[in-house]
């Protein structure tokens, strides 16, 4: 059986266009940088293409919800650390967590989870993970230990950023 990574990593410099008038990252790019950091990182490490996936496949996820607290702001022209894992699955959704940090990890900018539903793009509608991808999902689980809520989760960070 091949051993993935479960918790992974990047970094990335915020860019101008991206930020606010005070050069703070604007609130709505986090998301962004943070998705887009967790589908490089999908593919660096696991070689999973989203794009092919849903081209070929005509499968792919689609947001359901979002919850995302801002710690601290992250600044024009700072690299940024992104750190992503799966802490949840089902049969038919994900929940990954993405945190932003400073380059050097010291300093919590952001925490995000989303949930993610796996959908049937020509069908329009949710469907279910193969058990090849449920076996895979099993694989790269790695579950937020003694936090149940999103709330709870923030706090710890907030605590740590002291």
């Amino acid at each position: 059986m091949t051993s993935f990574r479960k918790l992974l990593e990047s970094k990335t410099r915020v860019q101008y266009q991206d930020c606010d008038p005070f050069n703070h990252l604007n609130n709505s790019r986090y998301i962004d940088y943070m998705m887009a950091a967790r589908t490089e990182q999908l593919l660096d490490h696991y070689g999973w293409n989203t794009f092919e996936i849903a081209t070929l496949q005509g499968t792919g996820w689609v947001s359901a919800e979002t919850k995302i607290s801002y710690l601290l702001p992250a600044l024009w022209m700072e690299v940024i650390t992104i750190e992503t894992r799966l802490i949840a699955y089902s049969n038919s959704s994900l929940l990954v967590e993405a945190i932003t940090y400073n380059e050097d990890k010291t300093h919590t900018k952001a925490i995000m989870w989303a949930k993610l539903v796996h959908f049937d793009i020509k069908a329009q509608r949710s469907l279910k993970h193969s058990e090849e991808l449920m076996r895979f999902l099993e694989q790269i689980h790695y579950p937020v230990d003694h936090y149940p809520t999103f709330e709870e989760r923030v706090q710890t960070l907030k605590q740590l950023n002291r």
